[in-house]
């Protein structure tokens, strides 16, 4: 049984072979695309009984994973609060690359029963989706949290109704009322960020699937194309009083209560009737 053991960066991947006994058998450096990926899996062939280890960094490790899974490696993942002491114990003067990737080696002989990773499907993808959304709602959060403090400071009698900053009505009234201010705190009131919603929905989808990799086949709706799609009731309350811009709408006033159906790969998890 040979472990490898992976040292991630954003350009590189250093990789320590070890035996069962802990004894190194070599050490390779390779680039972090496809490629280099090959170049790794072809070096690995002169080991028998081969288990590449990576260290839980997953945005570091996870084009890795996927190619190294592709070729049909074995593929595990170490916690990183396990490497701390296998650094320790292994820590040696010289170059810390080989050393940290010998050490995620060395961690996984000592912890057998490690999860072994598995070809991501579309949960992973939804998932990603989703994660974005998270995002863009708490940079909503956010922004309207400064707002709120811009408002307060202009004026500590106006009255913004719980959640008002996502009802288009309260925000037409409250733009109505810094017209009468004049100053640096309205002008960043009225302009708290920078992202316009068709930009971030955007992201969400087509730039969110070239991300990953899979702007071929996701991303948007297109012939040839993977038939993921989300379908909201535009006539949920969330979605009171309608803008004109639609965007607008879906991105920073509307939330997963308006959801309708979940269509993925053509197989419908979420319907409501």
């Amino acid at each position: 049984m040979v472990m490898i053991g992976t040292d991630s960066h954003k350009r590189t991947h250093t990789v320590v072979a070890v035996d069962d006994v802990g004894r190194r058998l070599g050490v390779k450096t390779v680039r972090t695309n496809s490629e280099g990926h090959l170049e790794l899996v072809c070096w690995s062939a002169q080991f028998d009984d081969v288990t590449f280890v990576l260290e839980g960094c997953r945005h570091l490790t996870r084009r890795l994973e996927a190619d190294l899974l592709a070729a049909g490696c074995r593929v595990v993942r170490v916690p990183p609060r396990l490497m701390a002491g296998a650094r320790r114990s292994d820590r040696q003067p010289g170059k810390s690359d080989p050393i940290d990737a010998e050490a995620v080696a060395v961690a996984a002989l000592r912890h057998p029963g490690l999860p072994v990773a598995a070809l991501d499907g579309s949960a992973r993808e939804v998932k990603l989706l989703s994660d974005h959304r998270h995002d863009l709602v708490v940079q909503r959060t956010r922004i309207a949290s400064q707002i709120r403090w811009y408002l307060h400071e202009l004026d500590p009698d106006l009255q913004i109704p719980s959640r008002g900053l996502k009802r288009h009505c309260v925000v037409a009234e409250l733009l109505a009322e810094l017209d009468r201010f004049d100053g640096v705190v309205d002008d960043t009131a009225m302009q708290p960020g920078k992202l316009p919603a068709q930009v971030a929905f955007d992201v969400v989808t087509r730039a969110g699937a070239e991300a990953i990799g899979r702007g071929d086949d996701l991303g948007s709706i297109e012939p040839g194309k993977q038939g993921d799609m989300v379908v909201f009731d535009t006539t949920h309350t969330t979605w009171t009083p309608p803008g004109d811009d639609p965007y607008l709408q879906l991105v920073w006033g509307t939330d997963g209560r308006s959801v309708r159906d979940v269509i993925v790969a053509g197989s419908r998890p979420v319907h409501s009737p």
